[in-house]
């Protein structure tokens, strides 16, 4: 018998680590890898996964994240159980406030779980780079008789204290949850290594309705899944597993491909995640046909080098390049562009991100750096070559030297910097 399930997208997030790329917009609407936002990646994994019933729960700054699906992700037709909707916070709580945690956003909404009544309802988060088949996790829940299924993955256990660590026994059933605990309990099998949790949830729909009307009466409970609900959960000896995402099986890749996730909470974890892509067989691949990230489809012309002179070439290495880049003379080296980039001639870009409409004059130089849109680079202007410097402008440097250049929203801004 084939199971219906329900997805739901938490991508309210403010996402104040990733300042100032998220002063205009919600984390999952933040600009990865020359073409994509951060939310195509889980909304790919639910609709490769034979999942197309899907609700996007947004919240702050929204205005971006909801312009992007509407531009990338309409479906709908003649069946009924395939939308991808998002729906804005409602403020449905009796004292009618914003989220206030994980499971409050879930039942501020669940009405739309009731009305639908699945068999199973599937809750993620929207902050990760990741592919996964989520039917083999749905796979792996049903096999368990699970009333819940935890998504998690092993890492070192130096790093305990950065996640919440689900302690399992042998067969991975969930015991107890550490919360960034650097003493928390190792993998059995892997004892350098703990299980960290993906936030991404699978639960039996009868049992998720009753906890988050458990949950709501409580006063003490600060309404999020991993302090709150799954630890009452296994308190109370239910069935409750972790999923190891090690495990999981992705369409045309081999069998013992490595998986890739990557947490870009922070600048640095989103410049590290971006270069990982320039790799000659990175981690994760983009060009697996039977398992495409899908985003926007926008009419852009082909990417375009220009120039063969010695000092006056056009050209990129070892980087991706999207629709709509023109490079005019200049030359990128191990670097992300996002469409309709400028690149001048004599201008040389390494190791950085450059977002949609970035311009680089005449011989400009850009090195480790993170640019927004729009921004203008000045003819024979550096960044990230003096970091004292780039700090006394106004742009954000992190602890390892990245600098981030906020981005512009308007030409009348365009004008006036270029002033």
């Amino acid at each position: 018998m084939q199971l219906s399930v329900l997805g739901i997208i938490l991508a309210g997030g403010k996402g104040t680590r990733l300042y100032p790329l998220t002063k205009e917009r919600a984390k999952p609407a933040v600009p990865f890898g020359g073409k994509y936002r951060i939310i195509d990646f889980v909304l790919s994994n639910f609709v490769n996964s034979g999942i197309y019933s899907i609700y996007v729960l947004t919240q702050f700054r929204s205005q971006s994240l909801l312009q992007h699906l509407n531009e990338g992700w309409q479906v709908g037709g003649l069946q009924k159980n395939q939308f991808i909707i998002p729906v804005p916070a409602q403020m449905r709580s009796s004292d009618e406030s914003w989220y206030q945690g994980t499971s409050d956003a879930i039942h501020q909404n669940i009405n739309l779980i009731e009305q639908a009544n699945p068999d199973i309802v599937a809750i993620f988060g929207a902050d990760h780079i990741y592919r996964m088949n989520i039917a083999h996790m749905i796979d792996f829940h049903t096999k368990s008789n699970a009333i819940c299924t935890v998504s998690a993955i092993p890492v070192e256990k130096q790093w305990a204290s950065e996640f919440g660590v689900i302690e399992t026994d042998d067969d991975n059933r969930i015991r107890a949850f550490h919360e960034k605990n650097p003493n928390a309990p190792t993998i059995p099998s892997q004892p350098g290594h703990v299980f960290a949790s993906m936030g991404n949830y699978i639960f039996q729909t009868k049992a998720l309705v009753e906890a988050l009307y458990e949950d709501a009466a409580d006063p003490n409970s600060s309404h999020d899944f991993g302090k709150d609900i799954l630890p009452r959960i296994t308190a109370r000896k239910q069935a409750i597993y972790a999923y190891d995402f090690q495990t999981n099986k992705i369409p045309g890749e081999p069998a013992d491909h490595a998986v890739y996730w990557r947490d870009v909470g922070t600048i640095d974890a989103y410049w590290e995640a971006n270069m990982d892509l320039r790799a000659v067989k990175p981690s994760l691949n983009l060009y697996n046909r039977r398992w495409p990230v899908r985003s926007g489809s926008y009419p852009d012309p082909p990417a375009k080098f220009a120039f063969d002179d010695e000092g006056r070439r056009g050209e990129a290495l070892d980087s991706i390049v999207a629709g709509g880049c023109i490079l005019s003379g200049g030359r990128v080296k191990r670097s992300i562009l996002s469409r309709g980039v400028r690149v001048h001639t004599g201008a040389l870009v390494e190791d950085s991100v450059l977002m949609d409409g970035v311009d680089v004059g005449r011989h400009a130089k850009v090195r480790r750096a993170i640019l927004d849109k729009n921004v203008h680079v000045a003819p024979g202007d550096t960044i990230g070559y003096d970091l004292e410097r780039d700090k006394a402008r106004g742009y954000t440097v992190t602890p390892s030297g990245i600098v981030v250049v906020e981005g512009v929203r308007s030409r009348v801004e365009i004008a006036r910097l270029q002033v």
